[in-house]
Order: C-alpha cells, then sequence, then structure tokens
C-alpha cells in the first residue's frame, strides 16, 4: 500500500535512476530525496533508519533508501571529513548541488518532471561528465567515480575544467586521504564496466593512477614485445587486455587477474624476457602486497598471482610435452581447484586476443590444458594407492600414474 506523505514532504526520485531514465537504459536501483521532512516523520511513517553519517531510511515495503535532504561542509581532508547537516529547511537544489557530477544532479517527482538545476540534461545531450560545483574537490572518491562513470558510458568525454579540478585534487594530495575499502569498491566497480581499459586511462590522466596503482602506472612506456608488436607498450597491453576481459564477459577475479599480469615488466630490462620465471615472478610477488593494500578479496588476489606467473607457460602449452604440462596443473593447483583453473584459462585468452592482430584468432591452448585436466582428473587415484604397500609413496604412484595416462593420449604422439 502507498505510503501517504505530509502535504507539506516532497519526495523525489534521483541520480542514478532519473540519469539511466533519459538515457533510454534498465533502471536497476530507485533512490529518493525527501525534502520538508524530520527523522520523526520518516519513523511514524513506518521507514527504517539505516543512515550511520546522515539520516537514510528503507522503505517499508520496497526497501528502497530515501534520504533526507542535506547538505555538507568540509571538516577534514578525505571522505570522511565532512560534517552533514539534514534538516527540513534544506532544500532540493542544495542537496543536488553537493553531488558529484551534473549528470548525477537530476531529480524527478511523482508526475513525472524533471528538476536539472545544474545542466545535468544538456552534459547527457553533450555526452560530458563535468562537475556540479567546486564541492567536488571536497572528497577524493569523486576521482574515483569520474573514471568509473567514463568506463560505464564511453562515448562520454570529461569536461577539461572536471579535469583540471582532479588534477589538483591529486597535486594538493587529496588522493592521498583514499581509504582503501573505498578505493577498491570503485576499481572493482570501473572494472565491471563496459570498457574498464577507461578507468584506467582516466585515473592516469589525472596522476590519481601513480597513487593508487603505483605498479600498473610503471607499465607505461615499457615495451610489450619490441621484436613483435614494437607500436605498443606493456601499459597499452594491459589495457587492451582489460577490455578484452570485459568484451567477453569475464567476471571480477579474472579482470583483475587481467589487469595486474605483466607488472613484472615495470620491473624487468626487455632484454631478460619472456624468460618464465624473471618478469613473471617479480609480477606476481607484486599482486600479494598490492592485495593487502587495497583490501583486495581474497580469490581476486590469489588468481592475479597464479596468472602474474604462470601466464606465459600457458602460452607455451601446445610445445609443453606430458611432465610440463602436468607441472603447469600442479602449480596452479589445478586439480584442487578446477573452478579456478577455468578462471585463470580465461584471463589467458584475454591476454592472448589482446595482441593487435591476434583478436580473432583461436587459442587452443587452453583447450590444450582442459583437455589435460580432464585426462589427469580421470585417474582413478583412489584404486592407485591401494596398490601401493608404503602409504609414503603414494603421492609419487598418483602422480607417476597421471603422467602415463597423459603419455597414453594421442596427441602425445601426434
Amino acid at each position: 500500500m502507498p505510503i501517504t506523505f505530509p502535504s507539506h514532504v516532497r519526495v523525489y526520485a534521483v541520480g542514478g535512476a532519473v540519469r539511466d531514465r533519459l538515457l533510454g537504459l534498465p533502471v536497476q536501483d530507485r533512490d529518493y530525496v525527501v525534502v520538508g521532512a524530520t527523522p520523526e516523520e520518516m519513523t511514524a511513517l513506518g521507514f527504517r533508519p539505516v543512515g550511520k553519517d546522515f539520516p537514510v531510511f528503507l522503505h517499508p515495503e520496497t526497501q528502497e533508501e530515501y534520504a533526507l535532504a542535506r547538505t555538507e561542509r568540509k571538516t577534514a581532508r578525505g571522505y570522511k571529513g565532512f560534517a552533514v547537516y539534514a534538516s527540513p529547511e534544506v532544500s532540493l537544489e542544495e542537496d543536488l548541488r553537493r553531488r558529484d557530477l551534473t549528470i548525477n544532479a537530476l531529480a524527478e517527482d511523482a508526475a513525472g518532471h524533471i528538476v536539472d538545476p545544474y545542466g545535468g540534461r544538456a552534459d547527457l545531450a553533450g555526452r560530458t561528465l563535468r562537475h556540479v560545483s567546486e564541492a567536488f574537490t571536497e572528497d577524493p572518491v569523486r576521482i574515483l567515480r569520474v573514471a568509473r562513470f567514463a568506463a560505464r558510458f564511453p562515448l562520454f568525454r570529461i569536461a577539461p575544467e572536471t579535469m583540471e579540478l582532479m588534477r589538483r585534487m591529486v597535486r594538493e594530495g587529496e588522493v592521498d586521504a583514499l581509504v582503501p575499502e573505498r578505493t577498491w569498491q570503485e576499481l572493482a566497480r570501473g572494472l565491471m564496466e563496459q570498457r574498464p581499459s577507461r578507468l584506467i586511462s582516466v585515473l592516469r590522466e589525472c596522476g590519481a593512477l601513480a597513487r593508487v596503482l603505483p605498479e600498473v602506472e610503471a607499465l607505461f612506456g615499457v615495451p610489450q614485445d619490441p621484436a613483435k608488436h614494437p607500436e605498443i607498450d606493456t601499459g597499452d597491453h594491459v589495457l587492451r587486455v582489460l577490455d578484452e576481459s570485459a568484451g567477453r564477459g569475464f567476471e571480477l577475479a579474472v579482470r583483475w587477474a587481467c589487469l595486474l599480469h605483466d607488472l613484472g615488466k615495470g620491473l624487468t630490462p626487455p632484454g631478460d624476457w619472456p624468460d618464465h620465471g624473471g618478469h613473471e615472478a617479480r609480477g606476481a610477488d607484486l599482486v600479494e602486497p598490492i592485495g593487502q593494500r587495497l583490501r583486495v578479496p581474497r580469490e581476486c588476489t590469489d588468481l592475479a598471482r597464479i596468472v602474474a606467473r604462470w601466464h606465459g607457460l600457458a602460452h607455451q602449452a601446445g610445445h609443453l610435452g606430458p611432465d610440463g604440462l602436468m607441472e603447469l596443473l600442479e602449480k596452479c593447483d589445478a586439480l584442487r581447484r578446477p573452478d579456478r583453473f577455468e578462471l585463470f584459462l580465461q584471463a589467458c585468452a584475454a591476454d592472448f586476443h589482446g595482441r593487435p592482430g591476434y583478436e580473432g584468432r583461436a587459442f587452443p591452448q587452453a583447450d590444450r590444458l582442459r583437455q589435460t585436466l580432464a585426462i589427469v582428473q580421470a585417474v582413478d587415484a583412489g584404486a592407485v594407492a591401494r596398490q601401493v604397500t608404503d602409504k609414503a609413496e603414494i603421492p609419487q604412484a598418483v602422480r607417476h600414474a597421471r603422467l602415463a595416462a597423459l603419455q597414453r593420449h594421442p596427441w602425445h604422439h601426434a
């Protein structure tokens, strides 16, 4: 049953729901701003308070968020350094003014009338990401959000004055106040957008990438493969791989692994790679510290580490014999984690197709490795173990049986 608000209260849909409807996109989540109400009135209407830093309430039936109109005043560095003022006297225009981009500072009333005090509709038409006001500079998370929206809307440009504000925030150290959890949250969301390469490119353009992910920044200007692909550097290649993973709809862990897969090239002279142990081992060693610094989920870090370390060997799968194939499965813990091994192969495929001219080529190495795993999995380890008298010899006996199965397979003799 609809909730009837007092006559002095106005309720507006705001932000992404209005923006996406105007763009003709599916509306995922709806948020509302309530003007003229008090927390007590919201509670009396059945709303459940959930806001920690400012008054936010959940609708008793739809569970959608309704926030009281508010203003913010900067009190300290970082995204939490604000004093929030929520009051029935705060107008809708004042509430919208504190938002990041004009295209997000739109509101719609119950009759469908759009409230657009800061030119959001014009910027939607002009495909422009533009800050609402100078208050943009008070929250470093907004740098990440602009980069994320650039990845979501790849045809939108960033207004020059907004980019300059972002650069200024970096120069003045505001970006250094980002907390790991919010940084990872925005990076993860950006990586899952339509063109995640723009997330990285925008952060790089404003100087924030060197602060947030200096290990990735270090890849730009480093040759990718001077002999085969002199026209691109490692940073460009990583962006190609990242977009390839997005185009194939791969999950977050795979996209994170694609972003970090070549980190070692920023530390290793080109003459020393590919060497399957030099730049790849160095890159793998960087993955864990990054994960700890940004509070990256364990499954993302673990996959990124094995991709960084072993993707080069996976590309050589067509030339590996049974011993080499078995070793790769063991290094990737494929028998215990076949699901993760499949994600590993997805990342390797994205790496392969992220090279100029390789976009439409087949990647038979992945099929060979899947087939190798299936052959090894088919060996009855229990039956092998029952034939071994000395229990200490069981692991070696099982491995020998698996190698024998690989050696019997037709492609071993082809």
